[in-house]
């Protein structure tokens, strides 16, 4: 028998010494070419472990490789905080961040299938249109006259252009967005008062700054109400062209209101703005289908081009699964490697499970899943091997039906030869493993310790959380609530809905079920979300920066900035990193980060305040025998006692604390940066933030997401609560534990797509359960009986 060659010897990923967030010194041995899950309650460590040191280092180590040159082009990646790392392949990561919110993007832009259907089209479409810009609603046609010049070998040849046409397929009415919007004046502006007096109520254009300098230095009366303005002066007030002035020695430009907004927000997706800046844009604009392009936003040369009867615009509008019956149905023998691309691309949707989509879906309407599963698409058909996947919960979304065509995917990129790295808190991913990382045994400051290593069995019969929720099954409620009011739907239509008519009870838990692609988002955000009453939490990013952090997101930082204020008689500035008390050196950040070109980026700690963003003078300052920095160091449960008695007794600071416990952020310290938080933790945090709100229901997507077996049962009691005190709570979820507890379901289907769409079951979950007439109810029933 042959010696084994040394090179097939480095079979492990070695870690050593991880300490990067809340890791402490951790150090493991990953098999490579098998399936690892990564399991824990949530803020244990697993994506500091997996996502932050393992596939970090590895992206870091591949950028180090290009040129210095290329290099300034990439982001730059600091080397995580890691003693050794040994045997790293090259990490491709998939993760769950939902698609930039951009209004021009779309599936088709997103994956590529845009682009292969207008290299189709310029080539074969009848009649011939143009070039594939020509069929791009991201391209204007640009028209030019004039001279042109081209520099060769120090001779200028110089020829005249007379109108050459640069084609592009952008609708020009409604710029390719698809709708144009018209305003609402009555909510510009007040007519009865004066610029002065705050007639303009559009948010951000207060007088007493520069856009009052910019109104009255461009000529407009600034103490006569508006309803006087003669026609010319209302004229430019809303529509001026941007014109150059000068006021106080400075120069600036002066624009009209509207096409002002038009850049400044309806360039922008509504669900990136601020919420203050939404609710204005959602009172005073309009959107209404474009009537020239009828929402394709495509030119009529576009549109008018088709092949086999089709134009691209009704391509993109097809459901993926149609539309790769139709490409199958080609035979165009010059265009046959594009076509044979394009139909691998449109069955690997299908094999994901995402053939319920259309390519003219906008990519910002994405769920966390889908997008993840969009991502995902790319390195289905790869001829890589002997790479790292890392996935961050590719379940996420997904029906109890769907996880094993999931689990399937996951197998076969493993079986290729790859070492596949999965985050994750499903029983039935997590029993596919070749070898399980527990890491825990609490959250924060808790958790960043590996508690088992191993196989799923050996997790089995180990005493900890995971190993010991692995086979949790939950009962169906003995008695549920009963209603007397309900939330009436009807006649619902959006996306692929089909009509439909409901009742959602209210005063009662329910859960609006059904496979993945089945209409529940479309019901919930399309015919309920909007109504008055309704507070809406999601599992989308939080915007802010790395100076954001729970205590300013949640608002709790305000009651104690005055606290402190009122106890040491000063200014409440003082007390905040970004204003008054910042510490000079680092401007509150509480490192220094030195920029060295193409090399990672150097953070250290800033040596003046030693890391605690505050000025020494101001940590002097002290409530109940601690300063500002102390108290932002506090993990929240330390924190809810500190300020619910004595000196430091704040009621409103305590409140918003008790809803960050309830929702299971005990460990969070108040001061941590928002940047850090995972997916579950910042759906969390938003939901502390909502239940302040004087919103009667309660519409939570996927709220289990990120949740450990052992969290679900505190999120299960926390809805309950806010049931139990006259709210209702509507929840879009594939958790069978929380079908079970539900009081009423609501479940969509029969599949996906055109297939979905309809109410298969309206009822409690005993009764789901004992009819097991839809999807949903054979898989509950499972799931119970077990």
């Amino acid at each position: 028998m042959s010696k084994a060659h040394s090179a097939d010897s480095h079979d492990l990923i070695r870690v050593q010494g991880a300490r990067v967030n809340n890791l402490k010194d951790v150090s493991v041995e990953l098999p490579k070419r098998r399936l690892t899950a990564f399991t824990g309650v949530s803020g244990s460590g697993k994506s500091s472990l997996v996502f932050s040191t393992i596939a970090a280092e590895s992206q870091r180590m591949i950028n180090e490789t290009y040129s210095a040159f290329v290099q300034g082009f990439m982001p730059t990646l600091a080397r995580p905080e890691v003693d050794v790392m040994d045997g790293l392949t090259t990490a491709i990561i998939v993760d769950q961040e939902r698609m930039g919110a951009n209004p021009r993007s779309t599936v088709g832009t997103a994956t590529d299938a845009n682009a292969m259907l207008r290299i189709l089209f310029s080539r074969v479409g009848e009649p011939h249109v143009g070039p594939p810009t020509a069929f791009s609603f991201n391209v204007p046609t640009r028209k030019a006259s004039g001279m042109m010049s081209t520099d060769k070998g120090g001779r200028v040849e110089r020829k005249t252009v007379r109108e050459a046409v640069y084609l592009g397929g952008m609708c020009p009415r409604c710029e390719g967005h698809g709708s144009v919007s018209d305003f609402d004046l009555t909510a510009l502006y007040d007519d009865s008062k004066s610029l002065a007096d705050g007639a303009l109520t559009v948010p951000g254009y207060s007088m007493d700054g520069w856009y009052g300098r910019i109104f009255s230095g461009a000529g407009l009366p600034m103490d006569k109400p508006i309803a006087s303005f003669t026609k010319r002066e209302l004229d430019k007030l809303l529509y001026g062209e941007p014109t150059r002035i000068k006021v106080e020695g400075v120069n600036l430009t002066y624009e009209g209101v509207i096409p002002k907004i038009q850049k400044s927000m309806l360039s922008k997706d509504l669900d990136a703005m601020q919420p203050h800046v939404r609710a204005f844009v959602e009172r005073a604009i309009t959107f209404q289908t474009c009537p020239e392009c009828d929402g394709t936003r495509l030119t009529q040369e576009a549109l008018s081009s088709k092949v086999e009867g089709k134009n691209i615009a009704d391509l993109c509008a097809l459901q993926i699964s149609d539309l790769a019956g139709w490409v199958a149905g080609l035979d165009i023998a010059s265009v046959a490697p594009l076509l044979a691309g394009l139909q691998h691309l449109l069955d690997s949707f299908t094999e994901i499970g995402l053939g319920y989509l259309s390519l003219d879906r906008p990519a910002g309407t994405l769920s966390g899943g889908e997008a993840q599963r969009t991502k995902m698409i790319r390195h289905l058909g790869s001829a890589l091997t002997d790479v790292t996947y890392v996935f961050d919960e590719p379940t996420i979304g997904l029906h109890p039906h769907d996880i094993e065509r999931m689990n399937q995917l996951l197998l076969q990129l493993r079986d290729k030869g790859n070492t596949v790295l999965v985050v994750e808190h499903k029983p039935e991913t997590i029993s596919i493993a070749d070898h399980v990382v527990d890491l825990g045994p609490g959250a924060g400051i808790n958790g960043g310790t590996v508690c088992f290593e191993g196989t799923v069995d050996g997790l089995r019969g180990s005493d900890t959380v995971t190993g010991r929720h692995l086979d949790d099954r939950a009962t169906l409620k003995e008695s549920v609530r009963s209603s007397s009011e309900a939330m009436a739907v009807r006649g619902a239509s959006t996306h692929n809905l089909q009509d439909v008519d409901v009742d959602l009870p209210l005063g009662v838990l329910c859960v609006v079920t059904g496979v993945a692609g089945s209409g529940k988002s479309s019901l919930v955000h399309g015919s309920i979300a909007d109504r008055e009453g309704v507070v809406v939490i999601d599992q989308g990013a939080i915007r802010g920066s790395r100076r954001s952090n729970p205590a300013t997101y949640t608002g709790l930082l305000e009651p104690i900035r005055k606290a402190f204020a009122k106890a040491n008689g000063v200014k409440p500035a003082l007390f905040s990193s970004n204003s008054e008390g910042a510490c000079p050196t680092c401007n509150g950040a509480g490192v220094i980060y030195t920029e060295l070109g193409v090399m990672a980026t150097v953070e250290s700690p800033c040596e003046e305040c030693e890391g605690k963003r505050f000025q020494a003078a101001v940590l002097e300052y002290t409530l109940g025998g601690m300063n500002i920095a102390e108290v932002l160091a506090m993990p929240v449960d330390e924190a809810e006692a500190f300020f619910s008695d004595g000196e430091a007794k704040i009621p409103a600071a305590h409140r918003i604390l008790e809803r960050l416990a309830d929702v299971g952020l005990g460990y969070l310290s108040l001061g941590q940066p928002l940047t850090t938080l995972s997916g579950g933790e910042r759906q969390r945090i938003k939901l502390a933030t909502h239940l302040g709100e004087k919103g009667g229901v309660y519409v939570l997507d996927e709220p289990t997401t990120g949740l450990h077996l052992a969290d679900v049962e505190n999120l299960l009691g926390l809805l309950d609560r806010i049931v139990d005190s006259g709210k209702s709570v509507i929840v879009i979820e594939h958790h069978q534990a929380v079908m079970a507890h539900a009081d009423w379901i609501i479940d969509l289907g029969p599949g996906a797509g055109h297939d979905g769409g309809r109410i298969v079951f309206e009822g409690t979950p005993a009764d789901l359960v004992a009819a097991r007439s839809t999807l949903t109810g054979e898989h509950l029933a499972a799931y119970v009986a077990r």
